[in-house]
């Protein structure tokens, strides 16, 4: 019996410390157990889904929607839950959009959870504005129910709804919605496309209370602003050397390529100082490219050389033998590491910098994103 009751108390200190949220231990025996487990099996994620309204009005939302995705990405790859930095996924839903279905309440799913973060890039470049009908209580509700938010209690689960109509349109009460998402362990964060008092007079604040989240009122006409600084330039020749060490393999190999150059594109187009950010973004551990890279898949737990058919390999690669293929990879790992580090020294100046350039507080979708997440991730125990 004593030998069954110490290997149950084993069991459920190791639990306790794999989740962020586990209570601290004050017995001795359980502080030496916890303190000798360094791996997290069941690594979080913050799982955010974004709805965004795409009628007449709200160009400027989505302007600064593509124009700051990539500074959003970057701030969430700081985080960390304990020692484990989490997964990012986000989804991303258009509605008061009339070129959409009315019968389905003028709501589309854009793209579901992903971590494929050229793929949410490309979808969020693709919407367009017109119309319309902005139901906020019926694609909260459209969003609970179709996607996988997971049963993890210590995945932080946001939904960030941006518009500027009142939030009480349509037939789904936005009150029940709320509240189904409370229910469910998701917090609902409502922005507010105007005045601070409008929005609260328009049910928008009554919205995110109602599930625990946050209020905001950002200016969305206003446009994105950027620092330059000394380490841009450097940065941008790193992502020319990042791209090449990407080995493209299978049926969607040069078609991912391209969507990498494509993006890379979308967001020089904006301004140097965002396809920096981009690069940065293309350093940290949340971009991810397994299904179609080498690099990336190689890593993974259930990869395996002998699955490799030739005609899935690029042409520098299909007459090698496994070992000429796996000394390749191994070159290419090793210089994207390389370049990975040099990028993050070097955004690590850029941003000491730009917080000695910047004066006027930024009142955009970015800043209000961040602050909301930073928030409501300290009860999850996550830190920056």
């Amino acid at each position: 019996m004593k030998t069954k009751f110490k290997t149950l108390v084993f069991l459920f200190c190791m639990i306790g410390f794999m989740s962020c949220n586990a209570n601290e231990k004050k017995e001795k025996e359980q502080i030496a157990l916890l303190e000798t487990e360094t791996h997290h099996p069941n690594k979080q994620s913050i799982k955010v889904a974004l709805l965004l309204d795409t009628s007449n009005s709200m160009d400027g939302l989505i302007d600064q929607a593509k124009a700051q995705l990539w500074d959003i990405v970057n701030e969430l790859s700081y985080a960390k839950c304990g020692n484990e930095q989490p997964n990012l996924n986000i989804a991303l839903y258009e509605y008061g959009n009339d070129n959409l279905n009315g019968e389905e309440g003028f709501i589309r799913q854009v793209i579901a959870f992903s971590d494929d973060l050229d793929e949410i890039s490309k979808q969020l470049f693709s919407l367009t504005t017109n119309g319309g009908n902005e139901y906020c209580g019926q694609v909260i509700q459209t969003s609970l129910n179709q996607l996988k938010w997971g049963e993890n209690e210590d995945d932080l689960k946001l939904i960030f709804i941006a518009g500027n109509e009142p939030f009480s349109q349509g037939k789904i009460s936005y009150q029940d919605a709320a509240k189904q998402a409370h229910k469910n362990g998701v917090s609902v964060n409502t922005i507010f496309c105007g005045d601070y008092n409008q929005g609260i007079s328009s049910y928008w604040k009554d919205g995110a209370d109602l599930s625990h989240g946050d209020y905001m009122a950002i200016n969305h006409n206003h446009a994105t602003t950027y620092v330059a600084t000394p380490y841009d330039d450097k940065i941008l020749k790193l992502n020319h050397k990042l791209n090449k060490t990407y080995v493209a393999y299978g049926n969607i190999g040069r078609t991912k390529m391209a969507l990498q150059a494509e993006q890379d594109d979308n967001a020089q187009g904006y301004s140097e100082e965002n396809a920096v950010s981009r690069t940065v973004s293309k350093s940290s551990h949340l971009y991810k490219n397994s299904s179609w890279d080498l690099v990336d898949a190689e890593k993974e737990k259930d990869f395996k050389y002998s699955d490799l058919k030739k005609q899935e390999l690029p042409a520098e690669l299909k007459d090698k033998s496994t070992k000429e293929i796996k000394a390749y990879i191994a070159k290419k790992s090793s210089e994207r590491e390389a370049i990975q580090t040099e990028i993050q020294n070097l955004n690590e100046k850029r941003r000491q910098y730009i917080k000695t350039q910047q004066k006027e507080e930024d009142n955009g979708l970015e800043k209000a994103m961040i602050n909301a997440i930073k928030t409501q991730a300290k009860a999850k125990k996550y830190t920056w």
